[in-house]
């Protein structure tokens, strides 16, 4: 094999490896929900604990994201995502292993190492495809989606056969699958000076009104589809759908989620910015969590027509950290920054939504509050997808250029 084929090769293979990375993102998470019941019942949970069991993960992106970076600097970015891997496989064992203690460990470990994955991945993008970024990034969201649905379609039916936590265990194949692929991506360990941002360029990052626009609009983004992730199959079934004709709604919506990665990267590359469509996703959203309100009897409607909103808004939330950043290091620091605030946000939906029910007895007033959020990423959207970088600060102005 000469030195262009397997350069060739081996750019093929670092994307097979980013792409099953990518499917242990959501997955092994997203497919809970379904079995809350299920879970609630078997431990004798109160609607406080399951509401902590579902915002753990995402707790645990919001912690573990600012040491992301650090992370990489010390020990590489390549060895820090097979980390991220071996730590999500640890978890979905630990999650199943039979004890209270060992379903929140393994939770919360599975939370962590999704973290780790969901910052670092951008800016691995930004480093090896950075002239594809919109499409890269629309293809490994494209895996997740994908991953993400046929689980929650599956867990479900899996669970009445052989139990929850068997069921649940399954997941472990996704994270092995990824382990065989990226073994291979050690050899070519980067170096920490070249693997992410100096600590003073992060502070600079944090200082940048770019930076928080592109984060709260992933940030509002994320939060509201983490609360339909977890709450939506609950919500159905009060309206009085099957617990299993829930589970395959909430699998659509995942499956909705991943089509806007077939054709985003493609509209992205077209655009002179994306204000358009980073507002269009988000009234979209808005929209469908109306239609649950109004119209629940047409939930399949609104539950495809939410996964679109929110999993363009995602893919776009995801390219902006790479079209709004000089270079990889900077990429990094604004990925560990809108992932940290982002999740942390998410984090505290769910259980505050549930809460608004319990306090009010319905789950209209709660879609109304998630409505307005969805409306302020919109606005947030016509900030972040103006074409600039972030760049220097110079005479206490932030200094940008256009990106195309």
């Amino acid at each position: 094999m000469n030195a262009a084929t397997e350069q060739k090769h081996s750019g093929k293979m670092l994307l097979v490896g980013i792409v099953l990375i990518a499917a242990n993102l959501r997955a092994p998470f997203t497919a809970m929900p379904p079995l809350l019941g299920a879970i609630r019942t078997d431990y004798a949970l109160s609607t406080v604990a399951t509401g902590v069991l579902t915002a753990l993960p995402l707790l645990a992106f919001a912690l573990m994201s600012p040491f992301s970076a650090a992370l990489a600097r010390r020990y590489g970015l390549e060895r820090m995502l097979f980390c991220a891997l071996a730590g999500i496989a640890l978890g979905l064992m630990l999650r199943s292993a039979g004890a209270v203690w060992s379903l929140y460990a393994g939770t919360c470990i599975i939370g962590m190492g999704i973290a780790i994955g969901n910052v670092l991945l951008p800016s691995l993008v930004k480093r090896e495809f950075s002239q594809r970024i919109t499409s890269v990034t629309a293809f490994y969201a494209l895996s997740m989606g994908v991953a993400a649905a046929i689980g929650s379609a599956l867990v479900t039916p899996l669970a009445e056969v052989v139990g929850w936590q068997p069921a649940l265990l399954w997941f472990l194949i996704l994270p092995l699958a990824a382990l065989v692929i990226w073994k291979r991506q050690l050899s070519r360990i980067t170096s920490p000076t070249i693997a992410a941002a100096a600590p003073a360029r992060e502070r600079k990052v944090w200082q940048s009104p770019l930076a928080w626009q592109v984060t709260l609009f992933l940030g509002l983004n994320s939060t509201i589809y983490y609360v339909a992730i977890g709450w939506l199959p609950t919500i159905l079934v009060d309206t009085g759908m099957t617990p299993a004709r829930a589970g395959s709604l909430h699998g659509i919506l995942q499956l909705a989620t991943a089509v806007p990665g077939l054709i985003l990267g493609a509209i992205l590359s077209r655009l002179k910015d994306q204000r358009t469509i980073a507002a269009a996703v988000c009234v979209l959203s808005a929209a469908a969590l109306l239609g649950f309100v109004l119209y629940p009897q047409q939930a399949l409607v609104w539950a495809i027509l939410f996964g679109l909103g929110t999993g363009a808004g995602i893919i776009l939330g995801l390219a902006l950290i790479g079209l709004r950043t000089a270079d990889a290091h900077q990429a990094v620091a604004l990925s560990g920054m809108a992932q940290c605030v982002g999740y942390l946000l998410a984090s505290i939906g769910p259980p505050a939504i549930g809460r608004l029910h319990d306090a009010l007895g319905g789950w209209q007033v709660p879609l109304m509050l998630c409505v307005i959020l969805a409306l302020v990423a919109a606005f947030m959207g016509t900030l972040a997808g103006r074409a600039r970088v972030i760049d220097a600060y110079r005479h206490g102005q932030e200094a940008v250029r256009a990106t195309y």
